[in-house]
């Protein structure tokens, strides 16, 4: 579990971050929503330490982490995987070096116990064998987000993060990729948190959502939560397109006759 208590952050004379608190469950998938400017990168970087904040405390399962030493820092990164925002792979390397190369850096495994573990979790993101010796430049932008995402979970984190996980990707990809992330937040118990502006993954995977504006939390629920909610804000970053206006509707409708029944 990860919560924020009062934080704030200020670039300069800008405040990008007002006194947000919130918590972030273990086990489920918790989102970061929000228009662009609204603060949710700054916040991400906030949390995985990137970024040092003015004030408030990031507590990681009970710990502040940001009275943490070098040297606690260092052991927390071993804690943490990260799905980057267009992947972020090593061009020069194959999938499988991609992929042990945490291990490299966080773990005294020998080579041959990296490669197997890497190989497992490449097959358990689905992808084949014919790809682990392949660069990232010769496999789609699909399967380069699959060894992103085995890349941040082969050191089986307590807490990982990502980063508008499915920026560049179709909407049926985009889906896949959505379900992986549950799927491995469920299996591994990690504390999930995904920053993210796209709607789809908000409706399938959007266990626990926090929607900032203007460095506010403007809002916080669940998938089923945000599409009856009644905050002008929401409504309007949720119902930008014809599509959600219409179910938004439908919705209110269904609503208003079952409570029309009693």
């Amino acid at each position: 579990m990860i919560e924020i208590k009062n934080l704030k952050k200020s670039f300069d004379d800008i405040e990008v971050l007002k006194g947000i608190s919130t918590t972030f469950e273990t086990g489920k998938t918790n989102l970061i929503i929000g228009q662009s400017g609204s603060g949710k990168t700054v916040l991400l970087k906030c949390l995985t330490g990137l970024i040092t904040p003015s004030s408030g405390e990031v507590l990681f399962d009970g710990n502040d982490t940001t009275k943490y030493n070098f040297q606690q820092r260092q052991e927390l990164r071993g804690e943490i995987g990260t799905v980057f925002q267009g992947s972020a792979l090593f061009d020069s390397m194959t999938v499988l070096e991609n992929v042990r190369f945490p291990l490299e850096m966080f773990s005294k495994l020998s080579m041959r116990e990296m490669n197997k573990r890497a190989e497992e979790v490449l097959e358990r993101v689905n992808l084949t064998k014919e790809s682990f010796t392949k660069f990232p430049a010769e496999i789609s932008g699909g399967m380069q987000k699959r060894v992103a995402i085995a890349r941040a979970v082969v050191n089986k984190p307590k807490y990982l993060f990502a980063d508008e996980p499915n920026s560049g990707l179709d909407p049926k990809t985009s889906m896949v990729i959505d379900q992986l992330l549950h799927e491995l937040t469920v299996e591994y118990n990690t504390t999930t948190i995904i920053n993210t502006h796209d709607m789809n993954s908000v409706m399938e995977i959007g266990e626990n959502i926090l929607f900032l504006k203007g460095g506010f939390k403007e809002w916080e629920g669940d998938k089923n939560e945000i599409l009856t909610a009644d905050n002008e804000a929401v409504i309007d970053f949720v119902y930008s397109s014809k599509l959600f206006t219409k179910l938004r509707e439908v919705l209110l409708k269904e609503k208003s006759n079952s409570t029309n029944k009693f």
